[in-house]
């Protein structure tokens, strides 16, 4: 899949400063206490079968592997889950009125009529369906990776047509949702542990970083911080 790999999906991560021009001199307390263990997470949104296709979507755009966890490990399915809940995902705070088209001119943002949470579910649906048609009655979930890899491919290139909503966008959001999981603040639900975040070297929310800023020969020593004060 061209540039769907760990490593293509974190070039194209521009929120996320270099770990050593962002450290801190925040005293390190050493390790977070021991959580206690948590139920697993029951989807609020996403429907039984709409919660496997992103589970196996999201495992083959980040798989775990030597660099690193996968995006299923870190909790970014429960992420995407909790952010079609918010006001982003509904289009309240987006222009939704009309003209809509479908157009391909970079200068235009999105013109449809469907909002980020509608926008994934009729992709999963459509791809669903266009497994089951094409592939022996599976669903994406129960294909081999081989295959799921291969359709993620196809429709990254645009070369399966989805009925009920513009393949680009379905891909563009299930891409992006699944980024916003895996380096979100674990208070959202992804990034279990701060695993993406000590993976690259990213402090998090340190207060202090003065001593840190100028630093380009030396990685930064402390873990992250997350925004509920749990250090990694």
């Amino acid at each position: 899949m061209p540039d769907t790999s760990r490593r293509g999906l974190l070039k194209g991560v521009s929120l996320l400063p270099l770990a050593a021009a962002s450290g801190a001199l925040a005293l390190d307390a050493g390790p977070a206490p021991a959580q206690e263990a948590q139920p697993a997470y029951q989807p609020v949104f996403f429907t039984a079968d709409e919660w496997a296709f992103l589970t196996a979507a999201c495992d083959r755009l980040i798989p775990s592997d030597e660099v690193g966890p996968g995006a299923v490990e870190l909790g970014t399915v429960e992420f995407i889950d909790r952010h079609m809940q918010t006001p982003y995902a509904s289009g309240a705070i987006w222009y939704m009125a009309g003209p809509f088209q479908d157009s391909d001119d970079p200068n235009f943002g999105y013109q449809g009529r469907l909002t980020v949470k509608e926008i994934l579910r009729a992709g999963i649906g459509d791809t669903d369906a266009w497994c089951r048609a094409n592939r022996d009655g599976k669903t994406f979930a129960e294909l081999s990776h081989e295959e799921q890899e291969a359709i993620l491919t196809e429709l990254q290139e645009r070369k399966i047509e989805l009925p009920n909503v513009p393949v680009r966008y379905f891909w563009q959001h299930l891409l992006a949702e699944t980024r916003y999981g895996y380096f979100s603040d674990p208070i959202h639900g992804g990034n279990k542990g701060m695993g993406s975040w000590k993976m690259i070297g990213y402090p998090g929310m340190r207060a202090d970083f003065t001593d840190w800023v100028g630093v380009r020969d030396k990685p930064y020593p402390f873990g992250p911080v997350d925004l509920m004060g749990r250090r990694g």
